[in-house]
């Protein structure tokens, strides 16, 4: 994406039209797996997905901070094909990091990037001491336009 400029793009057969916003004046945030701003219009219903967290159909978490994010992502697709979505129709996440530091930077923007390709949501990572249950390390909700 190039800053100042809107991008927009179709996420569904349906008109949905996502422009992507990363004003100048403010620093490119694509190589870093997220956008400023989305606007989103031609759609009407919001859903609202409550944080996946990296456990599995089980409920087991892995030890693994990686292994943890991989899983919350693909607990997010599910729940988003759980309300008729997919990735791209995602406007917003709000990521949560136990114990956040730069290493784990890179482990989240290949997850985000592996999910939503160039469709980068606008995102806001909170640094936590911890989340609901112990041992998890990372949660992600998310908002999307239905249509």
């Amino acid at each position: 994406m190039t800053m100042g400029v809107p991008t927009a793009t179709t996420a569904n057969e349906n008109d949905l039209k996502l422009t992507i916003v990363n004003p100048q004046g403010l620093y490119d945030p694509a190589p870093n797996g997220y956008s400023h701003a989305v606007i989103a219009s031609g759609g009407g219903r919001i859903a609202y997905i409550a944080g996946q967290g990296g456990e599995d159909s089980t409920g087991s978490l892995s030890p693994d901070f990686s292994v943890q994010v991989g899983q919350a992502y693909a607990n997010l697709r599910t729940a988003l094909e759980g309300v008729g979505a997919k990735p791209n129709q995602v406007i917003k996440l709000t990521v949560f990091v136990v114990d956040h530091d730069q290493s784990k930077l890179g482990v989240l923007t290949r997850h985000v990037k592996e999910t939503f390709g160039e469709t980068l949501p606008a995102q806001t990572l909170v640094p936590v001491p911890r989340l609901a249950l112990d041992g998890m390390l990372f949660e992600v909700e998310a908002v999307a336009v239905l249509d």
